[in-house]
């Protein structure tokens, strides 16, 4: 039986989204972003996907990279939020995932240890995020006593995270990648030193940012990381749909109001349906009234509040529906770029809050 709400996973998009990203990095080696579960679409599942195809893999947290070890994952592993104690350096060093170097705490606990055992590291540069990394009047030090750290692998590769890259037009991008490069000419690398600069933005708008890795994140799901585009007008295929189906269609009379607080007042006469998904599914609570919903492939309206186990909505133009009948809340035909614009929000928020009680179901070929 198929459950109330479920999400269809397309594994052949995986294949798809990946080519689109060495279209636009042909040289580069790629880090395939996959933490926060690979963006709600499960990390074991697209990293066994894509181990073969790709250089590398990024997660936010060590766990996240422990657990892809654990799965069997062999490809380098870093963790983007690197370490916060000793323990954690020691996991690190178990399951050699690679530890993004950020702040003088983490360095201060590597001068301590004198293991054999090397870690390979990325030291972060913080060139206008303002989150994690060093500054630019910081780096060479830092670069100095990293390298006198027996403990950490050589080469010391280099990154840093762009800030603005998903609005094209702002200038911030270009200033980030400028004081990045003229930064680290002015101190002596080693020879095999690599860098790393683009995210998915980066890779599609901002060719300056894509050096000898590339991180792509939100495009391999087929998603557009800017607002004013989907990812299908990128050329991207993207891999989940969110389905449900009605439970009840009822008819309502003109001022009558729906759901909690009375909100939405029926102006006519309606023929209102319930689907069985809520925010307790991860549909957006704060979808506006008017979002659209797709009923047996035909668009209608979402009115009142998202309930956290069913949404209601204006049948209209399919008021022959009935209970069992199929619902899409985002998919073929309704993009979830355009329900983020309609729930104020972005689809990262959307992908991601996809909760554990919906049922992935996977179509498609996995292979690559």
């Amino acid at each position: 039986m198929i459950p109330a709400a479920y999400a269809v996973l397309n594994m052949a998009a995986v294949a798809h989204n990946l080519q689109k990203v060495r279209e636009y990095a042909p040289d580069a080696k790629i880090m395939a972003v996959i933490k926060a579960n690979a963006y709600g679409h499960g990390a074991l599942r697209i990293a066994h996907t894509l181990a073969a195809e790709v250089d590398g893999f990024a997660v936010a947290r060590v766990d996240e990279g422990v657990r892809l070890r654990n799965s069997g994952v062999q490809k380098r592993i870093a963790v983007l939020e690197g370490f916060t104690c000793a323990e954690e350096l020691d996991k690190l060093l178990a399951y050699q995932l690679d530890a993004v170097v950020h702040s003088f705490a983490q360095l201060a606990i590597f001068e301590t240890r004198t293991e054999r055992e090397e870690i390979a590291v990325w030291l972060k540069f913080d060139t206008g995020m303002n989150r994690l990394g060093f500054k630019a009047g910081e780096l060479q030090d830092v670069y100095s006593r990293l390298m006198c750290c027996s403990i950490i692998k050589q080469p010391i590769n280099l990154m840093t995270h762009l800030a603005n890259a998903d609005d094209k037009h702002d200038d911030m991008t270009l200033k980030q990648i400028t004081l990045f490069n003229d930064t680290l000419a002015s101190f002596k690398l080693e020879p095999n030193s690599e860098r790393s600069i683009a995210n998915s933005a980066g890779i599609l708008a901002w060719q300056q940012a894509v050096t000898e890795w590339v991180r792509p994140g939100i495009m391999l799901y087929g998603i557009s990381p800017f607002a004013e585009l989907t990812g299908e007008q990128l050329g991207l295929k993207p891999i989940m749909s969110l389905h449900s189906r009605l439970i009840a269609v009822k008819r309502i009379a003109k001022g009558d109001t729906v759901g909690y607080g009375g909100s939405w007042r029926c102006e006519q006469d309606t023929t209102l349906g319930v689907v069985a998904i809520g925010y307790a599914d991860g549909y957006p609570r704060y979808a506006r009234v008017g979002t659209p919903v797709l009923v047996n492939g035909q668009r209608v309206s979402l009115i009142g509040r998202v309930s956290m186990d069913m949404i209601t909505v204006d049948l209209g133009s399919q008021s022959n529906a009935k209970a069992g009948d199929a619902v899409t809340l985002w998919g073929e035909g309704l993009p979830v770029e355009e329900i983020a614009l309609c729930a104020n929000t972005i689809p990262y928020t959307l992908v991601c809050g996809v909760t554990q009680r919906v049922k992935q179901i996977e179509s498609g070929v996995k292979q690559l």
